[in-house]
């Protein structure tokens, strides 16, 4: 049998890849990597749907290689893509991944970004199940494809909010790129614990900062919103103004929390004590509204429209 040390090119570059990744022996991967497609066993007591989430990662957009080195740069592309997993209250099951390398790259680029993925892959228990590489004269790219199986609660879209729920988040926000955009936690756990209460209506992880992803998800779900200026926690990393920006304005526009935020019926407060207890802890920053009154933020100054600020790759070429 061939190892990586007889091969050459791009085939020794893979079997390096998936030696450091040991996927193969996870029980999840009936065909492992090395052949044109892989072969995921869902959990049986997933009703028969597989879910899907894809994320492309750019040096210099999403990360600096050169300040944050490969491993946190790869981790944090398998991140991603396990939040989303969360925001659909979906149990991971496996990821593929595409790396486009630079030409200039250092020799042990390949065999450090395996290294970030392993260490995430094997934190969240979903395994490598296969990918491709390229060269180019560009950027490191990495584009990661995770594949979910149905939570224990089931599905939960961005679609279900209704005139009335209460919008809550699960922890704070802003300040991300002081670094806790590189390595966070993505509320898989929590996801878990809210859908299995049937708590979310409608339900989507934050990226691109409250003031653009709210948006999403009323639209999604043909609603209206209002945030509580007062009431929109604001992380420690936030808490001290940068680029002129307020507290405020950073935990609305910064990105990049990977908090969810959902829309819910209002919890009692026995309700709210359960889900603390089982380590979840909502905080309510406003309500949803009908699609006619819009998108707002409530200051002590009054209401007014909420500018969405967040990132948008297409509004920064």
């Amino acid at each position: 049998m061939s190892t990586a040390a007889d091969l050459e090119g791009e085939d020794r570059a893979l079997a390096e890849l998936f030696a450091i990744l040991a996927s193969e022996k996870h029980p999840a991967l009936v065909v492992p990597p090395g052949h044109d497609c892989a072969v995921l066993s869902l959990p049986a007591a997933s009703p028969g749907r597989v879910i899907v989430t894809t994320d492309v990662l750019v040096d210099g957009v999403h990360f600096d290689l050169a300040e944050c080195g490969p491993e946190a740069a790869a981790g944090k592309s398998l991140l991603v893509n396990l939040s989303d997993l969360a925001a659909a209250a979906a149990v991971p099951v496996g990821f593929e991944v595409g790396v486009v390398l630079p030409r200039d790259r250092d020799p042990d680029l390949l065999v450090r970004l395996a290294r970030g993925l392993a260490t995430v892959a094997n934190r969240y228990d979903c395994p490598c199940a296969g990918g491709d590489t390229n060269v180019a004269d560009g950027p490191l790219t990495l584009a990661v494809t995770a594949c979910g199986a149905v939570g224990p609660g089931g599905v939960v879209t961005r679609t279900g909010a209704r005139v009335g729920d209460v919008l809550s988040v699960t922890g704070p926000l802003g300040g991300s790129r002081g670094g806790r955009h590189l390595d966070f936690v993505p509320r898989l756990a929590e996801a878990r614990v809210l859908a299995e209460r049937g708590v979310p209506h409608a339900m989507m992880d934050l990226s691109d900062g409250l003031s653009r992803d709210l948006p999403r998800l009323c639209r999604a779900s043909n609603v209206g919103a209002e945030v509580e200026g007062a009431r929109v926690p604001v992380h420690p990393d936030a808490q001290e103004a940068t680029r002129g920006a307020t507290p405020l304005e950073a935990a609305l526009h910064d990105g990049e929390d990977f908090e969810l935020l959902l829309a819910h019926a209002p919890l009692a407060g026995s309700e709210r004590d359960a889900l603390r207890a089982a380590g979840v802890d909502l905080t309510e920053i406003g309500r949803v509204l009908d699609a006619a009154e819009g998108i707002l933020l409530r200051t002590p100054a009054g209401s007014r429209p909420l500018d969405p600020q967040g990132y948008d790759h297409f509004l920064r070429e």
